[in-house]
């Protein structure tokens, strides 16, 4: 597993929102494990230090699936914050944990309903940290 780069401010709160989506039983024990383990395995940076290339929270991606050449876009929220149909993920979901920490032209291995699929990161609409929104 390739170490992936995280902003500190994300990683603290990603780890408060699995803390308390546990209490609540929101999110299952499985899921809180997979995105702890990413983050366990972090390049911890402070905002201004993250590259502009990284996907991190808020941050507008554009991915494309190998095995069939589609492209979709959204953008890596906090679990308040999803909105499927504003294409707000939450980081809860299994692909928004798949990317967090990865860069632009990365490719990883995702599994979907159909079997496991290939997906690059096209590319990064928008970081907030390379738009200096440092607090987001």
């Amino acid at each position: 597993m390739r170490k992936i780069t995280v902003n500190k401010l994300d990683y603290l709160r990603i780890q408060k929102c699995i803390r308390d989506a546990k209490t609540s039983g929101s999110i299952s024990e499985k899921e809180a494990e997979s995105l702890l383990t990413e983050l366990e395995m972090a390049n911890i940076l402070e905002p201004q230090e993250i590259p502009p290339d990284v996907v991190t929270m808020n941050s507008i991606v554009r991915i494309s699936f190998l095995n069939n050449n589609k492209q979709t876009e959204f953008q890596l929220v906090y679990p308040n914050q999803a909105d499927y149909k504003e294409k707000k993920i939450s980081i809860f979901s299994p692909i928004a944990t798949a990317l967090i920490g990865y860069k632009k032209g990365d490719e990883l291995e995702w599994i979907v309903p159909g079997g496991l699929t290939k997906i690059r990161i096209e590319e990064i609409v928008y970081q907030p940290e390379a738009s200096g929104d440092y607090e987001l």
